[in-house]
């Protein structure tokens, strides 16, 4: 089988979680984690990692091998930039032609589902170009004006029941260079694959409850 790059774009400042990245996690800087968890797959060849911060980038050049830097241009920077246009400036930097990117805010991912999901992208290029991690929700789901999104208000049936409703959760992205060309610029290709991933596993950081909670985990999981 393939290997395939590793992304993983890091940037300086973070609003609701300041120095998100460097953040403490379990007695190290939180980015550790899952690229600790990277390097253990046997289907990635490098783990590039895109940050405008010259602290990340010395951190991870002195902490980790088989880890190149990518300096994320000063166009690129700041909290309003699609990631999108982050990758097309990564692609264009480095060789080879699949990648999974994901996030330093991940930390719960595990090596086996990280390998699990390389392994059906690569089983299922014939019928999809690229493969985006889920959450299954089985709930009732509610527009904001209060019109049911996924059931009737006047049939009650078991929440197991009732059709499942998929969040995209931001854990990882499988794409080839190809992919991401015709589906002008994302990550996401034009014929794409859902990948489930466990609600626990997939918890992702954005504020400091999120922290919190995974590091328990993460703790308890060790």
């Amino acid at each position: 089988m393939e290997k395939l790059i590793a992304l993983l774009p890091m940037k300086e400042h973070s609003e609701r979680v300041p120095n998100k990245n460097m953040k403490l996690f379990c007695g190290a800087p939180l980015y550790h984690a899952i690229v600790k968890k990277l390097q253990q797959s046997e289907y990635i060849s490098q783990i590039s990692i895109d940050t405008d911060s010259k602290i990340i980038r010395e951190d991870a050049l002195k902490n980790f091998h088989n880890v190149t830097i990518i300096d994320r241009p000063v166009e690129l920077c700041g909290d309003l930039v699609s990631m999108n246009h982050v990758l097309e400036y990564d692609l264009s930097q480095l060789p080879g032609e699949h990648f999974i990117q994901t996030h330093s805010t991940n930390p719960l991912l595990t090596v086996e589902t990280l390998n699990n999901a390389i392994e059906t992208y690569f089983n299922n290029l014939k019928d999809y170009d690229s493969i985006f991690s889920v959450t299954r929700w089985q709930t009732r789901f509610y527009w904001q004006n209060g019109d049911p999104v996924n059931h009737n208000p006047e049939e009650l049936i078991r929440t197991q029941d009732l059709p499942p409703v998929y969040e995209e959760n931001s854990n990882f992205y499988i794409f080839s260079k190809n992919s991401f060309r015709k589906a002008n610029s994302r990550r996401i290709g034009s014929k794409p694959k859902m990948f489930v991933v466990d609600r626990l596993e997939s918890i992702d950081i954005d504020e400091n409850i999120d922290f919190e909670l995974a590091e328990f985990l993460y703790s308890r999981n060790k």
